[in-house]
C-alpha cells in the first residue's frame, strides 16, 4: 500500500491512495499526519485506517508529478517538529564491493582509519543473534523540516560548498505517539545528498557535508520493507544519462537490522518528543562521487527502485548567496 501527498488544482492539500497509475483522493484526510494521528487515537493500523476510509476523486498520477504537484509524502505541519538525521556505513554493497571492503578491514584494528574501523564494528557486531541492541553506528544530523524539498524540488548546493552528490537511500519516516512511543509510518525513496568532496578532506568535516537539503518520495509505502531491494541511480544532463549505477539495500544487505539502527536514534528521549516527526535515511552502497562523476548545475537525480512505482528525480541548483556577516546588537 503507497500513499502521496499532493495538490489539487485549487491548491489544496489532498492525500491519495496509489492504484497503479491512478491516485485516488482519501477525501477525510488532507495530510497524512493527520491520517497517521487518526489511527494512533483510534487504535488503529495506518492500513487498516485506510482501508476503511472512502475513496474520492481519482488523478493521474504521472499527470500529478508532471505538474509538480506531488509533495512530501510525510511530514510535519510546523516544520521545527521534525528532525532529519541518517546513519552511514550501515552497507554491504554488491559482491564485489562486499569482497573489497572486507578485505580492506581484515588487518589489525590499529591499521585501520576511523571509518573502517566503525564500518568493521558493524560487520561483526550489527545483527546480534540473541537480539539484543547492535554496537552504535555513525549517526549525523541533516536538519529539519525546512531543509527537505519535494519530489522535483531542487537540492542546493551553498556557494560555499565544494560538491554536490546524490545518495540513493531509503527513509524510515516516523511519528511520536502521545506517550512518547515511536511510530514508524512507513518508507520513501530518498536522495540524502551530501557534500563528498568536503568529507574526503577529513571525516571530522562529516558533520558540515550532511548539512544540506535533501528530498524523499513521491510514494509512502506503508507496512515491511522488502529484505532486500535492488535499485538504480542516474545522474541526467540535459536529458542525457551521464552516469548510472544499481545500488543494493535492505536488510539483507546490510550490517544492520533497521530496528538496531531505530534503537540508536530514538534511546535519545529528545527525540520522542509527542506529535514529532523523525526522517531517518538508512544509508548507501553507491555513489557517483565514487565513480569520479561531479554533478553540475541543471542536473537531475533519479532514484528508482520496486517496490514503489515512481522514481525520485530532483535537479542539482547552485546557489551564490554569500553568507552575511554576523551583526551585534
Amino acid at each position: 500500500m503507497r500513499l502521496i501527498q499532493f495538490l489539487d488544482p485549487a491548491g489544496s492539500r489532498r492525500v491519495g491512495l496509489v492504484e497503479g497509475d491512478t491516485v485516488r483522493e482519501l477525501p477525510e484526510w488532507s495530510t497524512t499526519y493527520a491520517l497517521a494521528q487518526a489511527a494512533l487515537a483510534r487504535g488503529l493500523s495506518l492500513s487498516a485506517l485506510i482501508g476503511l476510509s472512502g475513496r474520492g476523486i481519482p488523478h493521474d498520477f504521472d499527470q500529478l508529478l508532471a505538474e509538480q504537484r506531488v509533495l512530501l509524502p510525510f511530514n510535519h505541519p510546523d516544520p521545527a517538529h521534525c528532525s532529519v538525521t541518517g546513519t552511514g556505513l550501515t552497507h554491504l554493497g554488491s559482491a564485489q564491493t562486499r569482497d573489497a571492503m572486507h578485505a580492506k578491514i581484515a588487518g589489525a584494528e590499529s591499521t585501520l582509519t576511523d571509518s573502517m574501523r566503525i564500518f568493521r564494528w558493524g560487520v561483526e557486531g550489527g545483527k546480534p543473534a540473541d537480539g539484543s541492541p547492535p554496537v552504535q553506528p555513525e549517526w549525523f544530523y541533516k536538519g529539519d523540516g525546512s531543509w527537505l524539498v519535494p519530489p522535483g524540488g531542487p537540492l542546493v548546493r551553498p556557494a560555499f560548498a565544494e560538491d554536490g552528490g546524490e545518495e540513493a537511500e531509503i527513509v524510515g519516516l516516523y511519528l511520536i505517539d502521545v506517550d512518547g512511543t515511536p511510530c514508524r509510518v512507513g518508507y520513501a525513496l530518498g536522495n540524502e545528498f551530501s557534500d563528498h568532496v568536503m568529507e574526503r578532506k577529513n571525516y571530522l568535516y562529516l558533520a558540515h557535508s550532511k548539512l544540506r537539503t535533501s528530498s524523499f518520495g513521491p510514494e509512502l509505502l506503508i507496512g515491511e520493507l522488502p529484505a532486500s531491494i535492488t535499485g538504480n541511480a542516474r545522474l541526467l544532463r540535459s536529458g542525457v544519462e551521464v552516469w548510472s549505477g544499481a545500488f543494493h539495500t535492505g536488510e539483507d544487505n546490510m550490517s544492520y537490522r533497521l530496528a538496531g539502527l531505530e534503537h540508536h536514534h530514538f534511546k535519545y528521549a529528545g527525540f520522542r518528543r509527542p506529535g514529532d516527526v523523525h526522517c531517518h535515511f538508512f544509508g548507501t552502497s553507491l555513489l557517483s562521487f565514487a565513480a569520479g562523476v561531479q554533478a553540475q548545475d541543471g542536473d537531475v537525480f533519479e532514484i528508482a527502485a520496486a517496490p514503489f512505482t515512481r522514481p525520485l528525480r530532483n535537479p542539482l541548483r547552485h546557489d551564490s548567496t554569500r553568507t552575511p556577516a554576523v551583526r551585534v546588537l
